[in-house]
């Protein structure tokens, strides 16, 4: 008999079933990254438009002597070389770092001990207490500067009273070199403090209520509670809340802006200041772009370094 006309094994029905189920799977995957794309269009567009292409332009700019409308010359790297011989921009970095500095890890300590606190509060003295804490992270900075220009006043001011306890007369807190910087930090730690409670809490509420039972049982006391429970599991929100701070302070403009302008003496003058005064003041769009581009390096570069930095430490 030839080889053709043997007999063949008729074709399981499972086989059938299982290709059916494999074209129905990729035909479902098919249809769910359609729906996915359809819905994250409209976000990527707009970063695409709003994000991608300023950026883009930014480093275009960056290279030429172009004013904030128009079109310049192509001038390579001399925005660079000249930002590192302009005492201005130098001031203004280290001014940002001392700022950042005096708000970074100050900020973060306040709101984890306040979200500890407020965590033990139970009911509705817990909300109370939090939205207390969590309104002025919603005023807008004019309000906050109206709020602390009358706090801190030298004639009237209800600070004055300890301020002049501390050096023995009244001081004009925000004409002083030496004040001036320290003040917008605090400003600003209780002005935004209250983000960070609230994010500390979340992480607060994650922890499980028995580690602290077994704790208790065992003779724990709270700072023990708190060294060997809390602090080890509420590291990863401690490692975010201090890389949200750090890209925040290193932008720092609205604080500075209203209540200095960047005095006195420039001893408050910060990078987005800088930018500001260049491109919106100066008119000199391809310098501004430069500081500006500088700025972006830095924080993309920290912000990594940092969080990285935490999460092994965190790991550890």
């Amino acid at each position: 008999m030839a080889p053709d006309s043997l007999p063949t094994d008729p074709v399981p029905a499972e086989h059938f079933k299982d290709a059916a189920a494999a074209v129905g799977r990729r035909a479902a995957r098919q249809s769910d990254m359609r729906v996915a794309a359809l819905f994250i269009a409209p976000f990527a567009l707009a970063y695409l438009v709003l994000f991608i292409y300023p950026t883009l332009k930014m480093i275009e700019l960056s290279f030429t002597n172009a004013p904030l409308i128009g079109s310049g010359h192509f001038i390579g790297l001399r925005n660079y070389f000249r930002l590192a011989r302009d005492h201005l921009f130098l001031g203004s970095v280290i001014h940002t770092a001392y700022f950042v500095l005096l708000t970074v890890i100050p900020n973060t300590v306040v709101g984890l001990g306040i979200a500890i606190l407020v965590n033990r509060l139970k009911g509705p003295a817990r909300s109370v207490v939090l939205g207390c804490f969590f309104i002025p992270y919603v005023l807008p900075s004019t309000v906050v500067y109206q709020i602390w220009d009358w706090v801190l006043d030298r004639q009237f001011g209800v600070a004055q009273i300890l301020i002049k306890a501390i050096t023995g007369q009244p001081v004009s807190v925000f004409d002083s070199p030496v004040w001036a910087m320290p003040m917008i930090a605090l400003v600003t730690i209780w002005w935004t403090s209250g983000f960070n409670i609230l994010i500390f809490i979340a992480g607060l509420r994650n922890i499980p209520d028995d580690l602290y039972d077994a704790a208790a049982l065992d003779g724990a006391g709270r700072w023990r509670c708190f060294a060997s429970i809390t602090w080890p599991l509420i590291w990863p929100v401690t490692a975010l809340v201090m890389t949200i701070q750090l890209i925040l302070q290193l932008k720092i403009f609205d604080q500075v802006y209203l209540f200095t302008d960047g005095g006195p003496f420039n001893s408050t003058y910060v990078m987005v200041q800088f930018i500001y005064r260049e491109a919106f003041e100066q008119n000199k769009g391809g310098l501004a772009s430069s500081a500006a581009l500088l700025l972006f390096v830095v924080i993309a570069a920290l912000s990594v370094i940092q969080f990285q930095v935490l999460k092994v430490r965190g790991a550890e």
